[in-house]
């Protein structure tokens, strides 16, 4: 799908249809934190007042027009998500300045960054890309403006060095970092934001000047003990986490606690719907960072959040239902949103979506979501295609119950939560996703298709052209996604799956190359890159011989002996099965030698004896069962790579760290033999 790609300076209409878009900014790094923010301007290029800063610690314009959605991962590292509502900014505003900036280090770190607008089906009206920044900490990576009635969007591409804060004071923000008083609730602040020292700007283009004059760096404000009165923080506070509650007192490992959410009687259809769709609505009523983390997904604002089951609505002569409405009040601000459930193997369906589409725009609401077991293969896509007049006014967004389940993890695992009970209940409220009668599976089914796709791999048939090879492509690429969010939920990193940039976006494209590949090779592949590894873990399914191959590449110390590299590879691989098999690669080509590391553990010259150059890398990879079926869970498909990936990362990946050589040795002379001497 070819959009709009613009350079520095340049400008584009935003379609007149559109009234609602998120601006989405990108980057490749995902262990780093990049936030977005936005500024309303006025015709002088300020801002009317602090209110009109929107960012993490102040997430909505007082009007609700501008809200910030947060972070999340994404398949090519990160983004975070800025929603723009353009039927509501106040006439005074002329100009929505786009901002990202970076806590701790620069954006010339960070290589290529995106800026990205999309309506409320997910399409891309315009995208910026930029690898021009060098020092700068902040970066206002476009605008979007009014000019003669229309909004437009420009490319803007200025950085600031004196990080969020220095570039909000220029705008006409009043920024008070002073450190707080200890509050009531335990929240503490961190990560204060130096004095504002700007950058260097380069022109916008033709257009009026977006920077204003740079004014005298301001002192650092002195420190205070009484409640900040005035201002607005942009230090972040730090991350809460409760203790989980424990049940020692059984008698025996049978016993079982009594569950929150009871699974006795629930049945399919109609009954497990509204079970999973009560059981997640009172859930997010009573844990309110599950809720915002929940709505921040489907575009809600940060505010007090109500859910209704079972609302009727009229349309016409007839009546539509939707499994519950959503409400999220922030001031004056009301958000509504209507919520369809699917669970098990149940379809979400065009008419039905349309429908609700229907009666939200009468409503005037905000958004139409889509909750079932349908993994999009790319993050903002889709399961269901609709008529896009329909999305003017109206968003439609898709959650998956993976992604419910990853937020509810997260938060339990990695901090979020300091209240005890809160994080019993959600924790009771993942008991409830994981039995298999609550009909909210990660990842179960393959398809309808499967069957038939699989035996023609088998028998040579099948042919990249296929229209069924390229559904069971594209639940490829959703069940590669879903093992990057099992492992981001599990260690609290954002694991992504890579993808090549052209396949990103192109729906087609990406699964077409997966189906030739499968008709070609006989092959599934997936690359899962996971910050602080030494290689990215690759999965190979491969259909004609029913095995996984999962495998890792490390790069090998670049000093000493092949003897020494492999001594040092072993030393990391001490506790690893046998069966892996153990490549080394030299630096002449066609000097590859490979066995099983039950055969190197017990003669290491085994790779290297004969062999010309020197290992400059080494591959693992280990062998596992393919299990055939559909769905189901032991012999499945999809149980069989998710498991295979599991032990392939426990057992071997994370026990590989990076080579990183030795400091640099002072010589002989010390500096004050060399001082005494120099003094002679």
């Amino acid at each position: 799908m070819e959009f709009p790609m613009l350079s520095k300076g340049q400008n584009l209409s935003l379609p007149a249809e559109v009234e609602q878009v998120d601006v989405v900014l990108g980057w490749t790094e995902s262990e780093v934190e990049v936030d977005a923010s936005a500024l309303l301007l006025n015709s002088g290029g300020k801002v009317r007042s602090d209110e009109d800063f929107v960012f993490y610690n102040q997430p909505e314009s007082t009007d609700g027009s501008i809200r910030f959605l947060g972070t999340s991962g994404t398949e090519e590292g990160a983004q975070a998500r800025i929603a723009i509502d353009l039927s509501a900014v106040p006439e005074d505003v002329h100009t929505v300045a786009l901002v990202g900036s970076v806590g701790e280090g620069r954006f010339g770190d960070l290589g290529k960054l995106a800026l990205r607008v999309v309506d409320g089906a997910g399409y891309t009206l315009a995208e910026y890309v930029t690898a021009d920044a060098t020092t700068e900490s902040a970066f206002v990576f476009g605008e979007v403006y009014r000019r003669g009635g229309q909004w437009k969007i420009r490319a803007v591409g200025q950085g600031w060095e004196s990080g969020l804060a220095g570039l909000a004071t220029d705008f006409g923000v009043d920024i008070d970092n002073e450190p707080e008083p200890e509050p009531t609730t335990g929240d503490t602040s961190s990560d204060h934001v130096e004095p504002a020292v700007p950058a260097s700007h380069s022109s916008a283009g033709d257009a009026p000047q977006l920077v204003p004059e740079l004014p005298t760096p301001p002192t650092a404000p002195a420190t205070q003990t009484k409640p900040r009165t005035r201002g607005v923080r942009t230090a972040k506070r730090a991350v809460k986490k409760s203790k989980p509650v424990e049940f020692t007192l059984a008698e025996q490992d049978t016993w079982q606690p009594a569950r929150l959410f009871s699974v006795i009687g629930v049945g399919t259809g109609e009954e497990q719907e509204r079970r999973a769709t009560s059981a997640l609505i009172a859930t997010m009523q009573a844990v309110r960072p599950f809720a915002r983390a929940v709505c921040a997904r489907i575009g809600a604002p940060v505010g007090v959040f109500e859910g209704y089951v079972e609302v009727a609505y009229e349309r016409g002569e007839t009546k539509v239902i939707p499994d519950a409405v959503l409400k999220v009040s922030r001031g004056t601000r009301l958000w509504t949103g209507l919520l369809e459930v699917k669970t098990g193997n149940g379809k979400l369906k065009k008419e039905q979506l349309e429908n609700y589409l229907d009666v939200a725009r009468k409503k005037k609401y905000d958004v139409v979501v889509s909750l079932s077991n349908d993994v999009p293969a790319s993050a903002g896509e889709l399961p269901v295609e609709v008529d896009r007049r329909k999305l003017a006014k109206v968003a439609l967004r898709h959650l998956s119950w993976a992604e419910v389940g990853h937020e509810a993890r997260m938060l339990l695992s990695h901090g979020g939560i300091d209240d005890e009970l809160q994080a019993w209940m959600l924790a009771e409220f993942l008991r409830y996703l994981d039995h298999p009668r609550s009909g909210a599976a990660e990842f179960v089914d393959m398809g309808r298709h499967w069957v038939t796709v699989r035996d023609a791999v088998t028998a040579g048939t099948l042919r990249a052209g296929d229209q069924k090879a390229a559904a069971v492509a594209d639940t490829w690429v959703s069940l590669s996604r879903h093992l990057a969010l099992r492992l981001t939920a599990e260690l609290g990193v954002t694991v992504k799956h890579v993808l090549p940039r052209r396949h990103g976006n192109d729906p087609a494209a990406r699964n077409a190359a997966v189906a030739e590949r499968l008709a070609t090779d006989g092959v599934f592949e997936a690359v899962l890159r996971i910050p602080e590894t030494a290689g990215d873990l690759m999965v190979i399914a491969d259909v004609r011989t029913n095995k996984i191959r999962c495998h890792t590449t490390v790069e090998a110390p670049n000093e000493g002996t092949s003897g020494r590299r492999l001594s040092w590879l072993l030393k990391q691989l001490k506790d690893v099965p046998g069966d892996v098999q153990v490549e080394a690669v030299f630096s002449e080509p066609g000097n590859e030698a490979c066995e099983h590391l039950d055969t190197v553990r017990a003669d290491p010259k085994v790779l290297t004896n004969g062999r010309s150059g020197d290992i400059v890398s080494f591959s693992l990879e280990q062998t596992f069962p393919m299990g055939g079926r559909r769905s189901g869970t032991a012999a499945s498909f999809i149980t069989s790579v998710t498991s295979s990936t599991d032990a392939f990362y426990g057992t071997v990946v994370q026990q590989l760290r990076e080579w990183v050589p030795a400091a640099p040795k002072q010589t002989d002379q010390s500096p004050r033999d060399a001082l005494d001497s120099d003094g002679e």
